[in-house]
């Protein structure tokens, strides 16, 4: 915001001079000419954070990012078309390492855990931030929604795929976590969209929280949990430290857009729900009903009462 102060500058009477072009030597010019000219004085006390000296700068970014300005839909279909390319050339990335053996299934898994979703929400800025962007966004995990059916029911098989997604090889596997991850995301998506932090909370502590707790578990989780002999200390560490992170990566990374404003706040609140997350996620019941859709629950309802 700036108000607009006016300086008045005086002209001596040197102007009418015979030296001077003749444009400026008019017998009945003034003795002093006033000229007005409007200035910019920023309503904003000095500082050394960019943000507030320069608020328009995040706007710019994010219109920059959208590909069409002048034609949203255009834009946005464009937009969807990179990031299912982007996000089928991952699987596509995974499903070949899965094929070829290079790394243990269940470490595999866990990378495309991570990998998917993340990358997913890196594509947002390309999106217009009206519903109609939310919505032509979750056409990418839609569409994926409708993949694992079609694989987990056995319509078609990809065996690179299945193998990447599930903890044994078995196609079945797939209608379970990785379609409620799926559908996480695509909510989250939909009714969260990228002006607000709990569609981060949800994804990082899915993506990155879940993923790491498991991998970090496998490796350094000697100690068990106990009240849940299946988890360990550092799994649910890990966990916790991975989603908390990833989530104020994140809101740097929105805020850079102007889509949302970082804050020490909202840092300390991520924390918050990344620790509820990991302490969802250690309990006998995440096992039970799975840790995909406990941990997608427990994000969104603490983020919406914190934020």
């Amino acid at each position: 915001m700036t108000s607009t102060t006016t300086t008045s500058i005086s002209l001596c009477s040197f102007i009418s001079s015979p030296s001077l072009p003749f444009f400026f030597s008019s017998p009945i010019s003034p003795r002093f000419l006033t000229l007005r000219i409007p200035t910019t004085r920023s309503r904003f006390p000095t500082t050394t954070d960019s943000r507030r000296r320069f608020p328009p700068r995040s706007s710019s970014f994010a219109a920059a990012a959208v590909m069409f300005p002048e034609n949203s839909v255009l834009s946005d279909l464009s937009a969807c078309g990179i990031t299912g390319i982007i996000a089928f050339s991952c699987l596509t990335f995974w499903g070949e390492i899965g094929k070829r053996g290079f790394f243990d299934q269940k470490l595999i898994r866990k990378l495309v855990h991570i990998n998917i979703g993340l990358v997913f929400m890196l594509c947002w800025p390309l999106f217009s931030s009206g519903i109609q962007g939310a919505l032509f966004a979750s056409l990418v995990p839609g569409l994926n929604i409708i993949r694992v059916l079609l694989l987990g029911l056995g319509v078609y098989h990809d065996e690179g795929t299945i193998k990447s997604m599930s903890r044994h090889g078995d196609r079945r596997e797939l209608l379970k976590g990785p379609l409620y991850y799926a559908l996480s995301i695509t909510v989250a998506c939909i009714f969260c969209w990228k002006t607000s932090p709990v569609a981060i909370a949800v994804i990082c502590n899915l993506c990155a929280g879940d993923g790491m707790a498991d991998i970090v578990g496998r490796r350094l989780g000697t100690e068990r949990l106990p009240y849940n002999r299946n988890k360990s200390f550092a799994g649910s560490i890990g966990m916790a430290t991975a989603g908390f992170l990833a989530s104020v990566g994140y809101m740097y990374y929105f805020a850079s857009f102007g889509y949302i404003k970082d804050s020490v706040g909202m840092i300390l609140r991520f924390a918050v729900i990344s620790i509820a997350s990991a302490l969802v996620e250690s309990l006998p019941i995440s096992t039970d009903i799975d840790d995909n859709l406990t941990i997608s629950l427990t994000s969104a309802l603490v983020g919406v009462l914190l934020f």
